[in-house]
């Protein structure tokens, strides 16, 4: 099945998996007897939804093709790369359902990587450049006019591999000169105009420490890595498609054993979603969230804290399929797979958000019943509780209106409506607080309709939610909304600041109660709070103070802002 996608283009609707297609024709010639993908992560912040497309897909062909489908860890960068990110990708992976055959580091190729290096030397095929970056942008040339060559270019393999050798031996100060390939400075392809494979730069390596001083570029560590590892396909996003060209004249170059494709499909775009990892981080570093794993957040930690169920994650990225069209998803249709799969599979409990206190006049002063309740109406396995009713209860307080707009059919003077699993009760009257709010509704009660039927048959057009106002815990309600109310956040050119278009609304906090068979449930237990939405329990909870995030409203209820 395949989702319905806003397309800035073209609408494109591909049915098949083009990425298994083209593996299967390689199959089908014999190009390769075993099929090995890999999911290359930088570890310099979290995997957001974007990668959990790539990770379905990079797995999926895995499990497809019965292959093998490794974890990289591309930590080519170190002023950017923690243990701490390493981690966290780890864990992402494995909730969302997958496991990987081995874990690598690009860091395990170095000394590979290395030699590489010096045979491209060797072989003419590399030289050490001494331009600034600013003259090394001049020399490059534009898409309509060619590059040239680089006064340094010419350097005999005598010097180069001298000079390659005193940067590794630390001899030169960062950026005084770097490594470059030798292609063509006239290629219409800019990715192909002589580029950077090593750089100096003296940082802490979280795995390799102070060994190194030089360090290769993506582009360089990338191909030979899936050729080391003996990656048959190299799956990643449309952005490298024109790196295509150099990934496989490196491979070409400097590999003599059976070589990888590349292919590429359309990265993920959700729309009210930030997704860039430096964007990302600023909301960490600013205080704008709470930390990487805020539920507002599009990374998978977010989502998963926020109540997302990893099930329903995969479940969108097979609905929006493969393709190599741009389209941005509407958010929309993630939280409705989110909704089909909490739906049919979260409990059901009773919680009061906005709570007001209903007071059942008739009802004696000292009587309680238990009431029982089915936690899921599909789900006999799932079990039942009950619920102590007696005559002072929680309600939602927009479920009193003093003066009921049309079609309204809860409670209002003189109005009988059905306490869910209870009885029917009739409005008889409201108390207000000293600031004129409603603080308590009066009504008595059939004692005939226990259970939510009337034997004279008489109906009611309402029921409302409930629970006891002595035997409830409170707990904080946290209602999450989109972090942003345009459906494109980015502060690209001709575009506001990201910053400017945050949903000040994104988080509401909310003080309620919840029925207390719920509220010592373990971090992670995912409700249905009847009529209020779905909820997962925060790990912020304490003892006295469970805290639930809303994962989805029940219904598509979010609005788009007005633009001025």
């Amino acid at each position: 099945m395949m989702a319905d996608v806003k397309n800035t283009e073209k609408e494109e609707i591909v049915n098949s998996n083009f990425i298994h297609d083209f593996i299967d024709e390689d199959l089908a010639e014999g190009k390769y007897s075993k099929i090995q993908t890999r999911f290359p992560p930088e570890p310099n912040g979290y995997l957001h939804i974007g990668h959990a497309k790539a990770i379905c897909i990079n797995f999926g062909v895995k499990e497809k093709y019965n292959g093998v489908c490794n974890l990289r860890l591309d930590d080519t960068n170190p002023t950017k790369e923690d243990t701490e990110y390493v981690d966290a990708i780890m864990e992402d992976i494995k909730w969302l359902g997958f496991n990987w055959d081995n874990v690598y580091y690009a860091s395990d190729y170095f000394d590979f990587i290395y030699e590489c290096a010096i045979k491209l030397i060797k072989n003419g095929k590399a030289f050490v450049c001494e331009l600034t970056p600013e003259q090394m942008r001049e020399y490059r040339g534009t898409l309509t006019e060619p590059g040239k060559n680089s006064p340094y270019r010419d350097r005999s393999i005598e010097e180069n591999l001298d000079l390659f050798k005193r940067m590794t031996d630390g001899e030169f100060p960062e950026g005084s000169m770097v490594l470059r390939a030798k292609i063509d400075m006239a290629s219409p392809n800019l990715n192909m105009r002589d580029p950077i494979i090593y750089r100096i730069m003296y940082a802490h390596h979280h795995r390799t420490g102070d060994k190194w001083c030089v360090y290769p570029m993506y582009d360089f560590a990338h191909p030979l890595s899936d050729a080391y590892e003996r990656v048959t396909h190299s799956l990643c996003s449309l952005e490298f498609e024109n790196h295509r060209p150099l990934y496989d004249w490196f491979v070409n170059e400097l590999i003599e054993w059976e070589k990888p494709r590349q292919i590429e499909f359309a990265r993920m775009n959700l729309n009210y979603t930030l997704t860039s990892k430096r964007k990302c981080l600023k909301l960490v570093q600013d205080g704008i969230v709470s930390g990487w794993d805020d539920p507002r957040m599009a990374t998978l930690s977010g989502m998963r804290r926020r109540g997302y169920p990893a099930e329903a994650i995969r479940d969108f990225c097979e609905r929006i399929g493969v393709s190599k069209a741009y389209s941005v998803i509407d958010f929309a249709l993630l939280e409705a797979c989110v909704r089909d799969n909490l739906g049919a599979s979260s409990p059901r409990a009773m919680a009061v958000i906005d709570p007001v206190k209903l007071v059942i006049d008739n009802y004696p002063d000292d009587k309680t019943e238990d009431i029982e309740c089915e936690y899921h109406p599909d789900h006999p396995e799932y079990g039942s509780r009950t619920m102590p009713f007696s005559k002072e209860l929680w309600i939602e307080r927009n479920d009193f209106m003093i003066e009921p707009i049309k079609k309204y059919r809860r409670l209002f003077v003189g109005n009988e409506v059905r306490l869910y699993k209870a009885y029917f009760v009739t409005c008889t009257g409201y108390d207000l607080d000293e600031n004129g709010e409603v603080c308590c509704v009066h009504c008595t009660y059939d004692p005939e309709t226990l259970g939510g039927d009337a034997p004279d048959g008489r109906k009611v057009k309402g029921t409302i939610h409930w629970v006891s106002a002595e035997d409830s815990r409170p707990a904080e309600i946290r209602l999450y909304e989109r972090l942003f109310n345009v459906e494109n956040p980015s502060d690209e050119e001709g575009v506001s600041s990201f910053e400017d278009n945050l949903n000040p609304d994104s988080l509401v906090i909310a003080k309620g109660y919840v029925e207390k068979a719920i509220a010592d449930c373990e971090v992670g237990a995912k409700y249905q709070f009847m009529r209020n939405g779905y909820f997962c329990k925060d790990k912020d909870s304490t003892e006295d103070m469970p805290v639930f995030n809303r994962t989805v409203a029940l219904r598509d209820g979010f609005k788009i802002a007005k633009q001025n």
